[in-house]
């Protein structure tokens, strides 16, 4: 750990300009500058727990368990933390009770202890694995219990912090509770030093996260465009993998050509990037952000906006999970099972491994290895194999299974209790 934190004092000057920069850009605020620093409102007096997921993906992902925590104990306020501005303003849109979000505080000893001095918690839960050193290690030293919940690291990570050494077995002396989401993950923190002991049966909190359904009115303009069964939605996709779902797609059409498609892309700043590649293809295509509604004669819609995913699975018969067919490691599998979508995928799929695993024993999707087999297996989804297949995924992934956060909660509420009593 002492070569760690010589780097961060030898690193301070580039995180100084940092923010520096997003100040002056326009990026962030005083006060969230102040949050990044540990300078936070004084929290209210009584029992408080830290919970901490990086940005929007993790913290969707932990509502449900939030909620539960709320609900199982009305004396405990939560704080919750994230990296992103997006992040934390989609916690507080959530308006629950007893429930604050602030920015993440840099992973600087000062910062930290501020930040631990005015929210006074019993204890921190981190979502998945955002694994900063300082923020293990020292909530342990004063006696907080550190917990990791839905946990996943993938090979890659794992060999990054396998050559580290220090800060990672640092970080896993200091976890008591872990609970993975796969059993490879919980084997590559074991192998960093992680106490047999914290292992906790595993769980992956992606499968009782369920999207609100979209309005009947956000719906409705686009019903007559869309013909359910003849519409595909390539949900997250990444650069260099729309060219291969266009290419897909346009092979597809020779053969269906009723076919549509709705392309979202996983960063919609990346939208000028693909309605490029959309006006290369010859594809007629219309695009959200600039306002514009599909016709009849639309062929692509490209979605590249925020926060509007339900309305688009809702409107597609099948989905494409981006993320596939590049190394990327592979988006939710979750999310279309929920709207009846057949999935399509591609071969990389390490961060949801287990998942996609149940859901090709149970025939509720089709794997791809590059646009020919992608536009083959658009072609063949008929109907009837369609809704099979939408159906094995949904009985697969086990969607609405919240009543499986029970042992979790009783765990968490086991550990922090020791705490408190001590």
């Amino acid at each position: 750990m002492f070569a760690y934190r010589l780097l961060l004092t030898l690193l301070a000057p580039v995180v100084a300009i940092w923010l520096a920069l997003r100040l002056v850009r326009g990026r962030e605020r005083w006060s969230d500058l102040r949050e990044r620093l540990g300078r936070i409102a004084r929290a209210p007096d009584g029992p408080r727990l830290w919970l901490h997921g990086a940005s929007n993906g993790e913290l969707t992902s932990a509502r449900g368990l939030i909620e539960a925590l709320l609900a199982h104990r009305p004396d405990v306020q939560i704080t919750v933390t994230a990296n992103s501005l997006t992040g934390r303003d989609m916690v507080r849109g959530w308006s629950l009770p007893r429930l604050s979000a602030y920015l993440a505080p840099l992973d600087y000893r000062v910062c930290l202890s501020r930040f631990l001095a005015c929210q006074r918690p019993m204890g921190l839960v981190l979502i998945e694995g955002d694994l900063w050193p300082n923020r293990f290690v020292l909530p342990a030293r004063r006696g907080l219990p550190v917990a990791m919940v839905s946990a996943r690291i993938s090979e890659r990570s794992f060999r990054i912090w396998r050559r580290l050494g220090g800060p990672a077995h640092a970080m896993m002396q200091a976890t008591r509770f872990l609970s993975a989401q796969d059993e490879a993950s919980e084997e590559r923190f074991l192998a960093l030093g992680l106490p047999r002991t914290a292992l906790q049966p595993r769980r992956t909190l992606k499968s009782a996260v369920l999207l609100p359904p979209p309005e009947p009115d956000a719906l409705a303009p686009f019903r007559a465009i869309f013909d359910r069964e003849e519409t595909l939605l390539a949900a997250s996709t990444h650069a260099g993998e729309e060219a291969q779902v266009i290419s897909a797609f346009t092979a597809a059409r020779a053969t269906r050509p009723g076919l549509k498609m709705i392309l979202a892309p996983r960063h919609n700043k990346r939208g000028a990037e693909v309605a490029a590649l959309l006006e290369a293809s010859g594809l007629i295509f219309a695009t959200r952000s600039a306002g514009e509604m599909p016709g009849p004669d639309t062929e692509v819609y490209l979605a590249d906006t925020l926060g509007e995913m339900p309305l688009w699975y809702a409107l597609a018969g099948f989905c494409f999970v981006g993320g596939s067919l590049v190394d990327k490691g592979g988006h939710t599998p979750f999310e279309p099972a929920q709207f009846d979508c057949a999935i399509l995928h591609g071969p990389y799929l390490s961060n949801f491994a287990e998942p996609f695993a149940a859901l090709a024993e149970a025939g509720g999707a089709v794997q791809a290895e590059d646009a020919d087999s992608l536009g083959a297996a658009i072609t063949g989804l008929d109907a009837p194999r369609r809704a099979v297949m939408a159906q094995a995924a949904r009985e697969a992934l086990a969607l609405d299974d919240t009543a499986a956060l029970a042992p979790l909660l009783d765990g968490l509420e086991a550990l922090f209790d020791s705490a408190e009593r001590r």
